[in-house]
């Protein structure tokens, strides 16, 4: 099946943490992607979103709209 997305190199990525620095989740913008971490197991699968992905999952993240169990 296709994704639609390539298989991204991560291991140079600049990852960052969350705007107070706080928290598991780590984010890095590479190759026009923008690829999700966990901070604490940051060589586990990484999420990859093309740019109208993750702005519709953040919108839903701000608004509550996303069930985190």
């Amino acid at each position: 099946m296709t994704w639609g997305k390539p298989e991204l190199d991560l291991s140079g990525a600049d990852w960052q943490s969350g705007s107070r620095g706080v928290g598991e989740v780590q984010i890095a913008f590479v190759e026009g992607f923008i690829a999700m971490r966990n901070r604490e197991r940051p060589d586990s699968t990484s999420l990859v979103f093309a740019p109208d992905e993750w702005r519709k999952f953040t919108l839903q993240a701000r608004g509550g709209r996303l069930d985190p169990t």
